[in-house]
Parts: structure tokens; C-alpha cells; sequence
């Protein structure tokens, strides 16, 4: 009996033993035993700055482009694929088409609920309207409208910071920061009560936390993707440890393949965006193992943006619960007011003289000159869509002048007129603040001096001891966009009337031939 029983131990041994000789070699065997963790996969799919495009619309020489029912069919189809998906926007959901406006966002609103958004963050055209308009669409929307460095004055956290989710095997946490600039670009009366505090410091603060909840922390922000590292979501990675990934929104940036950013701990930080409008998916493809991102691959997928490629289907679940928004705007504003020779683009109003500026801008001088307006301006951000050559309807100066501001009068002696071109020769390129100005105004600016070269309203120089009369909107009135001198305004007359509705009143009297003729001079 001995004899059997010490043969069995030394069977067990010797079973042992091989078992540790060949472990190491059958790692790879499938349903072996594996001492190394397991490598997981999530999806992240991103979109931002969607700006009220609940449905297709026409991009380019593309007719049909991007719109909700499509992307909900592209993302179903990848759902189906992947068991582990996170679906999230980087902020600006409102301010857009006529669709979406005329019905404060809810159209879009709608279909994130039905595409099952995991979590947005805060944009700063999400202050657009007031904060009662805000509140209802935090409570309309089922998934969490995200940011962590937004308080209100009495210190309460005015969103939800961030989120966590759970995946077989690990957990992700997402927090949301909204850019400290948007109490200068939102409408200043909106966030008057709100105390953006730094983003930086906000994050230094809480991703520790959620390192120790979490395998994976995402920052979804709302910052921007700038030339300098020292600004927008280059910064937030080279300034904080432990941020895995950045899903990022605000400056329509169109990335080809993500920005990956060292933190002060000597890890990465991969920054994506999904350029603007629906037009794209950003996929985000992560291979995780323990706590730490070993492989990623992105895309930016396009939703029916090439006339090449075959259309994605749209849902058509979605497309009957959109429709109606879209046919009650085209039934308000179908009226055809006038007819376009040539198409006047929006872009080029935010770095030089643009006809589609002028125009604007000569429509509020129109308007104002029964108060003795010297001259308009307005910001070119505020035209957000091109005016296409061919009929023009209401609609269509809908959806290039979406923002609901009046036309306001304000009073500055000449001297406070200088200051204020003296500001305007300091407005970066591309910035939306940069002015627009009726007839009348020749302005020189300086791109190497930041400085005016010069300044002639209707053909005079600037009177240090005389008063001004400006047009503006209500927009630059409250000193949005840096307009700050404006806030010092001797007299303000608000006029309650709606840019919209007096550029629609201005092309029925006046018609419509706007052209660029020498108002702003650019020295390189």
C-alpha cells in the first residue's frame, strides 16, 4: 500500500513539472491556461460640432450628405460587429439648419435618443439660447450632457462631470470639459451666472480619481485642435497625466489619422475629432490590456459624402420620426425672395472682405440709418452657411443666419471708435470674430503689426471728439466675441428687430448683386 501510494505522489510530481516546462509554450494554444491578462477591444465612434444638421443636405457638389437616419444605419451596422461600443459627441449639438432651429435642437435631440448617445459634453453654441432652453434639453436628452469645469456662481456643479462604463472586463470612465472661452463666444446674457473655471486645473484635479475607478480615461472635450501645442486639447495632453484618449470638438478640425501627444508622466495621450456637420463617424478602434491602450486604428468614416461611394442607407424608423421637422420649416419658409447669379461662400468671412459679409452688413446700415447710423458692423462667425447661387428662399437666409440677434445702436465717442478698430486689427485669422463692414468703411489692417493702417468712414478719418453711431448685433452689443468696448457705450438702443427678417426686407427693396469692393485692406 505504501509502495501505490508513493507512486501516485511521484506521478503527480513528475505531472507538475511538466506542466511548468510547457506552460510557457502553450500560451498561445487556445483554451490553454494564460498567466498574461486578456486583451480587450473597444470601439469608440465620435462625432461633434453636428451645429442643427438633423437631416441630409447639400455639401459641396453632394446633394444628400450626412444626416441622422444615415449615421444611425452606420452605426447599427458597426454595433452588430462589435460587442464593445461607446458612442460619443464632442459638443456643439445646436445652432444650424432651419430644421433644427426653428424647434430649439429638439429634432436632433430626437435622434440621439433614438442612436442611444452614451454621453455628449457641453459646446459653447449649447448657450446660444438661454439657460432655460439648456435645462430642457439636459432633461429631453436620455445620456448625460457632460462637463466638469462648469459651476454656477453659488459653486454647484452645473452638469454631470463625467460618467462611467462598465465592459466585460474592464471599465471606462469619460469626463466632459467645455472650453473656459465660452463665456466670451457664448451670448453673454446666457452665462452670466456660470463660472467656466480652468481646464486644466480641472483635469489635474479628477482624472487621478478616475484612474483608480477606471481601466480607461477618456476626456471628451470641447477645446480644440490648434497649430500652437500651447492651446485646446494639444495642451490638456501635454499638461496632465493619465488622459488615455481625447475626443475632441469646437474647431471643425478633419483628421486623417489622430494626434498622439506625450503627457508629463512620459505616456500618450491620442487625440481624435470627426471634422463637423455629420459628415463623418470617427472611429476609434483601442486593444486594451491592463489598464493601458497596446494598439489603436482610426477612420474617419464618410456618410454619403463622396458622390463615388454607394449611399449608406438611411433608417427609415428615424427618417419618419425627423421628417415633419424638415417639412414644417420648408412650408414656413418656402417663399422664393430673389435669385443669386453666383454662390457667396461663408468661409472666407472670417479672414478678409466677403461679399455674403457685406451684404449682411450693409442690410443692418439700411435698417439703421432712421436712427443717423454712421456705419454697421458684424462679426463674420455669425454667417454659418453659404447663400447658393440660383433661388433664394427664406429658408435660405434662415440657414445662413441662424443665430436669433437684433439689430442694436450704440453710441462711442471717436476715441472709443479707435480703440475699437484697434481690436479688430488684433483678431487672429480664421477667428469668427473677425469684422465685416458696410459701405462706407476703408480699413487697412496690418496681419505683421496687428495694427490699423488706416481707418475712413465715409471718406473721413476718425474724429477723436466727435460721437459714432454704430449697427450692430445684439451678439457684439453684449461684448461677445472680445467686443468689449462696446460695453462701455455712452447710449445703447436695443431695436428688437431680428437680423433674419430685416436682410429679407433689405434683398426685396434693394435686390441681391453683393460684391467684395475694397472696405478691408490686408497688408501681409
Amino acid at each position: 500500500m505504501n509502495g501505490s501510494r508513493m507512486n501516485g505522489r511521484w506521478k503527480a510530481v513528475i505531472f507538475f513539472l511538466a506542466l511548468l516546462l510547457f506552460a510557457p509554450a502553450c500560451t498561445t494554444v487556445p483554451g490553454s491556461i494564460s498567466l498574461e491578462e486578456p486583451l480587450h477591444h473597444l470601439v469608440v465612434l465620435h462625432t461633434n460640432d453636428h451645429h442643427g444638421h438633423p437631416l441630409k443636405f447639400p455639401h459641396g457638389r453632394v446633394q444628400n450628405a450626412g444626416g441622422l437616419p444615415a449615421r444611425a444605419s452606420l452605426i447599427q451596422k458597426i454595433r452588430k460587429e462589435n460587442p464593445n461600443v461607446l458612442l460619443l459627441d464632442a459638443g456643439d449639438l445646436n445652432t444650424g439648419r432651419s430644421e433644427s432651429n426653428l424647434f430649439k435642437a429638439m429634432p436632433d435631440l430626437d435622434g440621439y435618443n433614438y442612436l442611444a448617445y452614451d454621453a455628449m459634453v457641453l459646446g459653447n453654441h449649447e448657450f446660444d439660447n438661454p439657460l432655460s432652453v439648456l435645462r430642457h434639453q439636459m432633461d429631453y436628452a436620455r445620456f448625460p450632457l457632460l462637463s466638469s469645469n462648469l459651476r454656477t456662481k453659488d459653486g454647484a456643479p452645473f452638469a454631470q462631470p463625467y460618467i462611467l462604463k462598465s465592459y466585460p472586463g474592464f471599465k471606462v470612465a469619460i469626463f466632459g470639459l467645455t472650453l473656459k472661452e465660452a463665456s466670451i463666444l457664448a451670448t453673454p446674457g446666457n452665462v452670466q451666472d456660470l463660472v467656466f473655471e480652468d481646464e486644466i486645473d480641472t483635469a489635474k484635479s479628477l482624472v487621478p480619481r478616475l484612474k483608480q475607478e477606471a481601466d480607461l480615461v477618456i476626456g471628451l472635450t470641447h477645446l480644440g485642435i490648434f497649430d500652437s501645442p500651447r492651446h485646446g486639447s494639444r495642451h490638456l495632453a501635454s499638461q496632465v497625466s493619465g488622459i488615455d484618449v481625447i475626443v475632441d470638438g469646437h474647431t471643425h478640425t478633419r483628421l486623417e489619422s489622430p494626434i498622439i501627444v506625450k503627457d508629463p508622466s512620459g505616456g500618450e495621450s491620442i487625440i481624435v475629432q470627426a471634422w463637423k456637420w455629420g459628415l463623418v463617424l470617427g472611429r476609434l478602434d483601442l486593444w486594451i490590456r491592463g489598464g493601458k491602450v497596446k494598439d489603436y486604428r482610426f477612420e474617419a468614416i464618410p456618410i454619403n459624402l463622396e458622390e463615388t461611394h454607394p449611399p449608406i442607407p438611411e433608417d427609415p424608423t428615424l427618417l419618419k420620426l425627423l421628417q415633419p421637422f424638415a417639412d414644417e420649416a420648408e412650408h414656413r419658409l418656402s417663399e422664393i425672395i430673389a435669385s443669386l447669379e453666383v454662390p457667396l461662400s461663408s468661409s472666407s468671412a472670417r479672414s478678409e472682405e466677403a461679399a455674403i459679409g457685406n451684404l449682411v452688413a450693409d442690410s443692418m446700415q439700411w435698417f439703421s440709418a432712421r436712427w443717423g447710423s454712421d456705419f454697421a458692423l458684424m462679426n463674420g462667425g455669425s454667417v454659418r452657411h453659404d447663400l447658393p447661387a440660383g433661388p433664394v428662399s427664406l429658408k435660405s437666409i434662415y440657414d445662413m443666419l441662424p443665430f436669433d440677434n437684433t439689430i442694436v445702436l450704440i453710441t462711442l465717442k471717436g476715441s472709443e471708435v479707435n480703440r475699437l478698430f484697434d481690436f479688430m486689427a488684433s483678431i487672429a485669422e480664421g477667428s469668427g470674430a473677425f469684422p465685416q463692414f458696410s459701405s462706407g468703411v476703408n480699413v487697412v489692417l496690418d496681419r505683421t503689426t496687428r495694427k490699423i493702417g488706416r481707418v475712413l468712414i465715409k471718406g473721413e478719418p476718425i474724429d477723436a471728439n466727435r460721437s459714432y453711431k454704430i449697427a450692430t448685433n445684439s451678439y457684439l452689443a453684449a461684448g461677445g466675441d472680445g467686443y468689449k468696448v462696446f460695453l462701455d457705450a455712452r447710449e445703447k438702443f436695443d431695436t428688437a428687430a431680428l437680423q433674419q427678417p430685416v436682410l429679407i426686407e433689405y434683398i426685396r427693396s434693394m435686390g441681391l448683386s453683393p460684391k467684395v469692393e475694397g472696405r478691408i485692406t490686408i497688408r501681409p
